[in-house]
C-alpha cells in the first residue's frame, strides 16, 4: 500500500531532525540596537517584557542533514520564541540549484497542562487527589476543564473535582510540541548529506556601548588627561540561547519599515588591539554604518546580560574641562512671526554654572575608533584612600573618528552665576529695540576660573552688539558666547548692549 505524502514528511522529518541537531556548527549573531543612549531600564537585566527589548538579532545556523532524492520534512527546533517567521529562509548549500523549499510552516503550540487537558476531552483519564496523607484515584471520561475536572464515571455518575494533586493520561497526544519549531517541505534533486544555513530575525535582543573615563589633573599640568575603558553590554531575552556564537554588533540607525504597535496582554591604538583574534572587537565601515566582530565565539543564554570590552582602554588621552554659564532659567526660543517686545521674556536667572568635558576622538590622541552611542561615566581618584569616585555622567551619540566628545558632567559647586536685565527699550515707530544685561559671575574656589557665557539673543533675527565689557564669538545666528577671567576668591562683571532692528 503507498504511504500517504503527510506520512512520509513526517516520518523523514524525525530522521532529518535528528540528524541535523547532532551536527550543528554553532550559531552566528548580528545584534542591532534602537535604544536610545543611556535609556536602559535596570529592570531590563532581568528579563519580564520580552517585547519591551529596544532592538532585534539576525540569526544564522549551519547545519549537516541527510536528505532524501524528492520531498523531505526538516524540522529545526530551539529557535527564538521572539522569531519574526516571515524572516525565517532554510537554503542547501551543497545543492542552491537542484534544492527548493515548497512550504515552510512555524509552529509554536508549545505542550501545557490545560493544552494536554483540553486534549483529551471525552477520553478516558486518572485523575489522583490527595486526602491527608492518602492519594485518592479516580477514573473516568474528561468532560470538561473548566472551573476543575468534570468526570463522568463508568458508572455513569458525574464527579466534579474543583480541585486535584495529579492525572494520569495514557499517552502524549499528537501535534503538541515541547519547543517552537520551524519544519519545512523541502524537495531536491540529490540525496545525501546537505550542508545548510538556516536564517531568521528575532527580537528580544540588543547591545549598547558603555564608556567609564577615569579623570586625572597631572600636576603642572594646564590641561586634564583621560584613561578611557569602553564595554558592550548584550541582551538576550529572545527565548533562546546561543552557544559558542560568532557576534556582530551594527552600530548605526537602521531605518526599519513601522510596524503596528502589538495589543498590550493581559586607531592605532586599535590595530594593536585587534592583533589577537581573541582580544576583543575588529571594528569596519559597513554600507553607512559599522559593524563590530567579535574575534571570538561566545555564549548568550536566554535571559541574561553579558558584557564584552570593546576595546582596550585608551590612556592619557588629552582633554579639556569648561565651565559655561547660561544665565537664562529656562531656555528661550524665537524666532517668531514678529519681534519678541515683552521685557519679560527671558529676563528670569540662573545661578548654576555647569562643568563640562571635552576630548577629540583622534589616534593622534590615542583614540581615533568609531564609538557607538552610549552611556559615559566619568569617575575621579581620591588621593585619601586611593578610590574611584563618580564625578558625572551623560550619553553620547554615534561618534566618529576625528570628531569631539563633549560631556556634561554637573553643576560646580564654587562658581556661581547671576543674570539680569539692567535696560530695555522699545521704538515701535523707528522699529528698533536694545536690551542691556549685566553678569555677575563669583568664585569660591582658590584658583582662577575660566568660564563661558552663552547667551541666546532672541527677540529677533537682527542683531548687533554695541558697547560689551568682554569679547566674543559668534557660535551660530543667536548664540554669542563670552570667554570671562573670574580670579580665585573674586568676581568678575559682564555687560553688554544688544540692539534689534526689524
Amino acid at each position: 500500500m503507498k504511504r500517504p505524502v503527510l506520512a512520509t514528511l513526517i516520518a523523514t522529518a524525525l530522521t532529518a531532525s535528528a540528524a541535523a541537531d547532532d551536527t550543528s556548527d554553532g550559531h552566528s549573531l548580528t545584534v542591532y540596537s534602537s535604544a536610545s543612549p543611556g535609556s536602559i531600564n535596570p529592570d531590563l537585566f532581568r528579563g519580564g517584557n520580552r517585547a519591551a527589548v529596544p532592538g532585534y538579532a539576525m540569526v544564522r545556523q549551519e547545519r549537516t542533514i541527510p536528505l532524501d532524492k524528492g520531498r523531505n520534512a526538516v524540522r529545526f527546533v530551539d529557535v527564538a520564541e521572539r522569531i519574526d517567521p516571515t524572516t525565517v529562509t532554510f537554503e542547501s548549500l551543497t545543492d542552491p540549484a537542484g534544492t527548493s523549499i515548497l512550504e515552510q510552516n512555524f509552529q509554536f503550540d508549545l505542550v501545557s497542562q490545560d493544552k494536554l487537558l483540553q486534549r483529551y476531552i471525552d477520553r478516558p483519564v486518572t485523575v489522583e487527589q490527595a486526602r491527608g496523607q492518602s492519594v485518592e484515584s479516580f477514573d473516568g471520561t474528561l468532560l470538561s476543564t473548566q472551573g476543575g475536572l468534570i468526570l463522568r464515571q463508568p458508572d455513569g455518575t458525574v464527579r466534579v473535582l474543583p480541585s486535584h494533586s495529579g492525572v494520569k493520561l495514557p499517552s502524549l497526544p499528537g501535534g503538541l510540541i515541547t519547543r517552537p519549531t520551524l519544519l519545512w517541505d523541502v524537495s531536491t534533486r540529490r540525496a545525501g548529506p546537505h550542508r545548510t544555513r538556516v536564517s531568521y530575525q528575532t527580537g528580544g535582543m540588543t547591545w549598547w556601548a558603555d564608556y567609564n573615563i577615569h579623570y586625572a589633573e597631572p600636576k603642572g599640568a594646564d590641561s586634564c588627561k583621560l584613561d578611557v575603558a569602553a564595554w558592550v553590554s548584550l541582551v538576550n531575552q529572545s527565548g533562546a540561547s546561543y552557544p559558542d556564537a560568532r557576534l556582530k554588533l551594527v552600530a548605526g540607525d537602521v531605518h526599519r519599515a513601522p510596524q503596528r504597535p502589538a495589543p498590550a496582554p493581559r586607531a592605532t591604538h586599535k590595530a594593536a588591539a585587534m592583533e589577537d583574534a581573541a582580544a576583543g572587537f575588529a571594528e569596519q565601515a559597513f554600507f553607512e554604518y559599522h559593524l563590530y566582530t567579535l574575534g571570538r565565539t561566545t555564549t548568550l543564554p536566554d535571559n541574561s546580560t553579558k558584557q564584552i570590552e570593546l576595546f582596550p582602554t585608551a590612556r592619557n588621552v588629552p582633554c579639556e574641562k569648561t565651565f559655561v554659564y547660561y544665565g537664562a532659567a529656562q531656555p528661550v526660543y524665537a524666532y517668531g512671526p514678529n519681534p519678541v517686545t515683552d521685557r519679560d521674556y527671558g529676563s528670569a536667572s540662573n545661578r548654576k554654572v555647569d562643568v563640562y568635558l571635552r576630548f577629540r576622538n583622534s589616534a593622534d590622541h590615542h583614540m581615533g575608533m568609531p564609538l557607538p552611542a552610549g552611556r559615559v561615566r566619568v569617575s575621579k581618584q581620591d588621593s585619601a584612600d586611593q578610590t574611584l569616585e563618580l564625578v558625572g555622567e551623560d550619553v553620547i551619540d554615534h561618534t566618529p573618528k576625528d570628531e569631539a566628545v563633549r560631556l556634561k558632567l554637573g553643576s560646580a559647586f564654587d562658581l556661581v552665576g547671576e543674570r539680569r536685565q539692567v535696560s530695555f527699550r522699545v521704538d515701535t515707530s523707528r522699529r528698533q529695540m536694545s536690551e542691556e544685561i549685566e553678569i555677575r559671575l563669583r568664585n569660591h574656589k582658590n584658583q582662577a576660573a575660566t568660564v563661558i557665557v552663552k547667551e541666546n539673543l532672541y527677540r529677533w533675527v537682527n542683531w548687533t552688539i554695541g558697547q560689551s565689557t568682554h569679547k566674543f564669538d559668534q557660535e551660530d545666528a543667536r548664540t554669542v558666547h563670552f570667554p570671562v577671567q573670574v580670579p580665585a576668591g573674586g568676581e568678575s562683571t559682564l555687560r553688554y548692549t544688544v540692539q534689534y532692528a526689524w
